[in-house]
């Protein structure tokens, strides 16, 4: 079994919980501009331990509304997709993550 496909139980366990730290995240560091105290924020360093199973789901966020999940996508599943050209462009990097989530065979 590929590691992104999951059982449903556990699927629907794991997006309740990323779900809910991700909405903690965004109300706690929205007015913050430094990315390091974003990404070091614990409900972001909690989705980051959740693993590979969270991939889909940042990747579906990112599609929806393009935020700085790039440094928790790096860290989970050691890619970087973003051209230098791309970088500071979160519309333009959150493209760049989706292409790569669907040439690598991530479904959301």
């Amino acid at each position: 079994m590929p590691p992104y496909i999951y059982p449903v139980i556990e699927t629907a366990e794991l997006e309740i919980t990323f779900l809910e730290l991700a909405e903690q995240w965004r109300q706690e560091t929205g007015m913050l501009s430094a990315i390091a105290k974003i990404s070091m924020h614990p409900a972001y360093q909690r989705i980051i331990g959740m693993g590979q199973p969270v991939v889909p789901l940042i990747l579906r966020e990112l599609e929806r509304q393009p935020d700085h999940w790039f440094w928790a996508l790096n860290a989970i599943t050691g890619a970087n997709p973003v051209k230098p050209e791309q970088r500071g462009r979160i519309k333009q990097m959150a493209q760049a993550w989706i292409d790569w989530g669907k040439t690598n065979g991530y479904r959301w």
